[in-house]
């Protein structure tokens, strides 16, 4: 019976996530700064501050992701390190590939909306972002 109430929950979860489009892919562009991390036992990390944040730029699902510091005069420092990405759709499922001289992997885009990100990678492990807003000393 449990695992019958369980496979139900898991279904309504699963049936009531909003499907991501392609139209959506845009909303991917900008800065996005992590919020928390989500381990698959269903336990949560928080940030609250960032010392840096994650710079998409896609167009025509290629693009690149690259980590920036942002300054308190508005602009934002970087290493110049840029990761080559690509959006896969995989049966109307979009992936985040990431190809780097030392590596290449995917995360599958879970969640995608103008203030809202979440990826997921292998090892299951879920990353909710929020679109960076600019720091403000006026």
């Amino acid at each position: 019976m449990k695992r019958i109430i369980v496979l139900v929950i898991a279904f309504l979860f699963v049936s009531c996530q909003k499907e991501i489009k392609k139209e959506d892919l845009i909303n991917l562009n900008g800065y996005w700064e992590i919020k928390q991390v989500t381990k698959p036992n269903g336990e949560k990390k928080e940030y609250k501050v960032n010392e840096t944040v994650d710079y998409f730029e896609v167009k025509n699902t290629i693009g690149f992701r690259q980590k920036v510091m942002p300054q308190f005069d508005g602009k934002f420092k970087t290493n110049e390190i840029k990761e080559s990405i690509k959006i896969i759709d995989s049966n109307k499922t979009f992936f985040i590939e990431y190809t780097t001289d030392y590596g290449k992997w995917k995360e599958e885009i879970l969640t995608l909306k103008d203030s809202t990100l979440v990826l997921k990678n292998k090892e299951n492990l879920e990353y909710t972002y929020k679109k960076f807003k600019p720091f403000s000393l006026k």
